[in-house]
């Protein structure tokens, strides 16, 4: 297929998408009777009601059909604005893993590249993570990342988020939004999402323009799982959205990794109960490699930052494992005051030699 013709191709498969009551299910199935989504949206009335489509339906279709023309123009200039593709089920660049679930999108927005062959991963989790969970997700994403596949998730806070980023460290990602992808949801992570899209790819099986509405989210987590090999959650609550897309991952026939938590953690315990179902408990990214017989890669050497000799005796005192807060560290100084010491963890914190957890306790940044 010529570009040209292709490019017409996904347009009228936007229009036809837009008519309330085609899903991508119907289009594919309008696309096979009629030999193409241009020539479904412009058949006549009688066709469609031939081929089973209840009278509304051949309504709205003839209605979507008169402006079919302005509205596949503002798609095309849209697409064209914020360097947007698209791809559609059948076409060659169309994730082949996508094209195998029981209900795959019929055309896909990206921004960035699309590798369609590529190997990947997702990573799923809550938005109200803690430090223990960002710190795994950015650990685990960096770690698979770095050995070759593809971190997929869903660019929402938390989990997701952690995930992106310790995935850009090394290598590649892809985020799958609930809606265009030319909207920034949440807003917060513009900047992330622009990184993303620079190295990887954002999509959307919505048109640019389309808000983020809470039924958008769970059917694109079937996207998410569609295009992984396994779905790895970190931290979720009992019935957290993580859940619903390790839930689509089984039925595809796909691997499902928890990682635990604490007991008493309401985040940990979708996790927990996953492990209980079957799902392969992991502690590392190495765990997770170890599936798809790839070894673990070497980790880079990093020099480590100066340290003042204030900022060393603060180091001295703390550990890998046991935050101590400031007045702990006072104590174990034996001497100094808050406003001073809090200067030495604020430098340290930004040459990342030191953490601070959600009770103010400070520790040894782990480092690779």
């Amino acid at each position: 297929m010529e570009e040209e013709e292709r490019q017409a191709e996904h347009l009228a498969l936007a229009a036809l998408l837009r008519v309330n009551g085609i899903g991508s299910a119907a289009a594919g199935k309008l696309r096979a009777v009629f030999g193409s989504a241009r020539a479904a949206l412009h058949a006549p009335a009688d066709a469609l009601a031939q081929h089973g489509l209840p009278p509304k339906l051949v309504r709205d279709v003839q209605k979507a059909q008169k402006g079919a023309e302005a509205y596949e123009a503002q798609i095309l200039e849209t697409c064209e604005r914020g360097s947007i593709r698209m791809t559609a089920l059948g076409d060659d660049d169309y994730p082949p893993v996508l094209a195998e679930i029981f209900s795959p999108p019929a055309l896909l927005y990206y921004r960035g590249t699309l590798i369609p062959d590529a190997q990947c991963l997702a990573m799923v989790g809550s938005r109200r993570f803690s430090r223990y969970g960002e710190g795994v997700a950015k650990s685990f994403a960096e770690t698979l990342a770095r050995a070759g596949f593809t971190v997929v998730s869903g660019a929402a806070r938390g989990i997701d988020s952690a995930s992106h980023r310790g995935a850009l460290a090394s290598g590649r990602t892809v985020a799958v939004l609930g809606c265009g992808v030319d909207i920034a949801y949440p807003p917060e992570n513009r900047r992330l999402l622009a990184e993303i899209a620079e190295s990887g790819a954002v999509l959307s099986e919505y048109a640019p323009g389309t808000p983020p509405l809470p039924a958008f989210f769970p059917a694109r987590n079937r996207i998410i799982s569609g295009l992984s090999r396994g779905v790895i959650v970190i931290e979720a609550a009992e019935k957290s959205g993580s859940l619903i897309t390790a839930g689509m991952a089984v039925q595809e026939g796909r691997d499902v990794f928890a990682v635990p938590g604490s007991i008493y953690s309401p985040t940990s315990m979708g996790c927990h109960r996953l492990i209980q179902q079957g799902a392969k408990l992991v502690t590392s990214a190495a765990d997770v490699l170890e599936e798809y017989g790839v070894d673990p890669p070497k980790k880079p050497k990093q020099k480590a930052p100066a340290m003042s000799k204030e900022e060393r005796a603060v180091y001295q005192i703390l550990s890998y494992e046991h935050p101590l807060t400031i007045d702990e560290i006072i104590v174990s100084l034996d001497g100094g005051d808050a406003a001073s010491l809090s200067f030495v963890l604020l430098q340290m914190e930004l040459k990342g030699i030191v953490e601070e957890n959600d009770t103010h306790g400070y520790m040894r940044a782990k480092r690779e």
